[in-house]
């Protein structure tokens, strides 16, 4: 054998060379992992601490004028559910030196994508409970703006409207589309919707007409949108 020939000092001398090569290879391995892990994202009474590729530090609430937790409508053509979005607006008083490349839905106000919450290991309800418990009045679940918006509706009555028994139950799949996260319901409710649109069917003493298209025409718009040039079903 090769080894037969060496000394028992050249014995150790080669294995200590091997395990010292182990553990050089072994302490790449783990800068690596460190360099790739998930981000982290916490939440407490001090702030956010928010580690990213682009970002990595705390955000004192002092530096936090507002969240917003922001669902996106999906698109058709890309079939599945967008993540919601934590969207940050910075006090005037914040040394955060990144450009603000987003708008609040809220108000309009540049804002910045402070990470998008599918990307962590919580549920985005139990994301939305835990900045409302820490943020306070700083936190808006723009979700739950939209839900509230279309939770309830009451349209005039005209002497020949839409049926209000159909108007109704339309209404009441758009609320339920609008709750879920499933990319398919809330992509068929707005074919419905839409369709609904040019057939609702017109009865004496019906549903304000004009109020009931607009309000569809939003609900649809809530549901899912389309990309410019797509064609839309119907």
């Amino acid at each position: 054998m090769v080894l037969s020939g060496l000394s028992a000092g050249s014995t150790l001398r080669l294995i200590g060379g091997l395990i010292f090569g182990g553990l050089v290879m072994l302490a790449g391995v783990v800068g690596i992992v460190q360099a790739v892990r998930p981000f982290r994202f916490h939440i407490s009474f001090e702030g956010l601490t928010v580690r990213t590729a682009e970002l990595n530090r705390l955000l004192p609430w002092a530096e936090i004028e507002h969240l917003v937790l922001y669902q996106p409508p999906p698109v058709v053509s890309e079939k599945k559910m967008p993540s919601p979005l934590l969207l940050l607006v910075p006090a005037a008083t914040s040394t955060l030196d990144r450009p603000l490349t987003h708008h609040s839905p809220l108000d309009d106000r540049p804002c910045l994508v402070l990470l998008e919450v599918h990307d962590v290991r919580e549920k985005t309800d139990q994301v939305a409970d835990a900045l409302a418990r820490y943020g306070g009045s700083r936190f808006t679940d723009h979700r739950q703006l939209v839900r509230q918006r279309f939770g309830s509706a009451t349209f005039p009555i005209e002497a020949r409207g839409y049926d209000p028994a159909a108007v109704d139950a339309l209404v009441q799949k758009g609320r339920e589309a609008l709750r879920s996260e499933d990319f398919l319901l809330r992509v068929a409710t707005k074919a419905q919707v839409e369709q609904a649109l040019v057939e609702l069917p017109l009865v004496a003493h019906g549903y304000d007409r004009a109020r009931v298209d607009a309000f569809l025409r939003d609900l649809s718009a809530a549901l899912a949108r389309f990309e410019e040039g797509e064609e839309k079903p119907g």
